[in-house]
C-alpha cells in the first residue's frame, strides 16, 4: 500500500508546537518531508533553542505519521535555527552577536545577576551558543559566580578574547581589575567602559548575548538603551510591592526608548521550609501576575527562595551547571525557552540581506 503524500502533509500541519501552541507550518518548521517506501522522513526546525524538549517533539511527530494508512515508520529530526532579530531604530547590530538580551531590575537586592547567570546557561543547555556580558561596572559579580579566574587575552592590542565558564562566553570588568579595587568612577567613564567591554571583546558567533544590567535607570542603562542593539529586555523582580515599585521603571524606561520587553521574573517567590516543608510567600505573593497584567507583558517565570541557589552561584557553579537535573533548573529552563519564543516571535533583522551600496568617482 502506497502512502497518500496529502496525508502525511495534513497529519503534520496538524501537529501543534508544545511550548508555543501554534501549528509547526505556521513558521515553516515542517522541512524535508520524503516519502521512502513505508517510510516517512521530516525534519522539525523550531526558531529557538529547546534540546530539552527534543524527544517529546520526536515522539509527538511520529506518533501522529504513525497514524497515516500505509507509514509503518518515521525518521524524525529536530533541530533549531536562531535567527537575528531587530532591535531599535538606527542602531545597527554587532558582528558575530545575533541577539542581546538585557536583564534588568530597578533596585538591587533581587536576584538578577544569579537570574542573568542562570538564564545564560539555561539557554546554552538548551543548545544555543551564548556570551554574557557583566554592565555593573561598579559592583561586577561575574567572575565569583561562573567561577573564572583570569584576564581576558588581546590578540591585536585592540580587543580582546572573552573568556569561558560552563560553556558559556563571558566578560566583566572584573576580570580586569582586581577584586578588591573599587570603581571610583563618574558616570561618563563608566558608560565608556561598558562600551569597549562590549565592542571590543571577540564574540564568536553567538544566537545570544546576555547582558547583566546594574541596578537602577541611570548613565548605563541609558546608554545601553541608546546606542547598544538590544532585542528585548527581561525585568527581574520579587514579589514585594517596593520591589516592583522599581521594577516599573526599568520596564517604562526600556518602552521609551523603543526596546520590547519580553517579560517579567518573579524571583524569591515562595520560600519552602527544608526541615517542615511549609511554603511562605515572605516577600507577598502575585505581584509579578498583577505588574504583568498592567502592562500587558508575560510573566516568564517564578523562581523560589532557595538557600541552594545562593550557596551555587557563591561557588562559582550557578544551579543550571551544578544540579541541570533539579527542579529549580527545570525552571530557569523553561525561562529561557520562554524568552527565546518572544525573541522568535519578533521581526528578524534584514540588514545583512541588503546588499552594501558604494558610490564612487568614475
Amino acid at each position: 500500500m502506497s502512502i497518500d503524500r496529502a496525508l502525511v502533509d495534513a497529519a503534520l500541519a496538524a501537529l501543534a508546537d508544545p511550548d508555543t501552541g501554534r501549528p509547526y507550518t505556521t513558521a515553516k518548521g515542517v522541512r524535508n518531508v520524503a516519502i521512502d517506501g513505508e517510510t516517512v522522513d521530516v525534519e522539525i526546525v523550531l526558531g529557538y533553542p529547546a534540546k530539552s524538549r527534543y524527544e517529546a517533539i520526536r515522539a509527538q511527530v511520529q506518533a501522529a505519521l504513525a497514524a497515516v494508512p500505509g507509514v509503518k515508520a518515521s525518521r524524525v529530526a529536530v533541530r533549531h535555527e536562531v535567527a537575528a532579530h531587530t532591535v531599535q531604530r538606527g542602531v545597527k547590530l554587532l558582528p558575530n552577536v545575533k541577539n542581546i538580551v538585557a536583564v534588568a531590575s530597578g533596585k538591587g537586592g533581587v536576584g538578577k545577576s544569579t537570574t542573568a547567570v542562570n538564564l545564560a546557561l539555561a539557554l546554552a543547555a538548551e543548545g544555543a551558543s551564548v556570551g554574557i556580558l557583566d554592565a555593573d561596572i561598579y559592583g561586577p559579580s561575574l567572575p565569583m559566580m561562573l567561577g573564572i579566574v583570569g584576564r581576558p587575552e588581546s590578540p591585536d592590542g585592540q580587543s580582546m578574547n572573552p573568556l569561558e565558564g560552563h560553556g558559556v562566553q563571558a566578560n566583566s570588568i572584573g576580570f580586569l581589575v582586581d577584586q578588591d579595587n573599587p570603581m571610583v568612577w563618574r558616570g561618563p567613564m563608566a558608560t565608556s567602559a561598558l562600551e569597549q567591554l562590549l565592542r571590543q571583546t571577540n564574540w564568536r558567533e553567538l544566537d545570544y548575548l546576555v547582558v547583566d544590567m546594574p541596578p537602577g535607570t541611570g548613565d548605563i542603562q541609558l546608554t545601553l538603551s541608546q546606542r547598544v542593539p538590544v532585542t528585548g529586555a527581561v525585568i527581574v523582580t520579587t514579589p514585594q510591592d517596593i520591589a516592583l515599585l522599581d521594577a516599573k521603571k526599568g520596564l517604562k524606561m526600556f518602552e521609551k526608548v523603543g526596546i520590547p520587553i519580553l517579560g517579567i521574573v518573579e524571583n524569591m517567590a515562595v520560600h519552602v521550609c527544608s526541615n517542615c516543608g511549609h511554603a511562605e510567600h515572605i516577600f507577598g505573593a502575585g505581584g509579578g501576575e498583577r505588574m504583568a497584567k498592567e502592562y500587558g507583558v508575560e510573566v516568564l517565570g517564578s523562581l523560589p527562595l532557595d538557600i541552594s541557589i545562593r550557596e551555587q552561584a557563591d561557588s562559582g557553579a550557578p544551579t543550571v551547571a551544578a544540579a541541570p537535573d533539579s527542579a529549580v533548573a527545570a525552571t530557569y529552563k523553561a525561562i529561557a525557552r520562554r524568552v527565546a519564543i518572544q525573541i522568535a516571535e519578533r521581526s528578524r533583522d534584514m540588514s545583512s540581506k541588503f546588499p552594501t551600496i558604494v558610490v564612487q568617482n568614475t
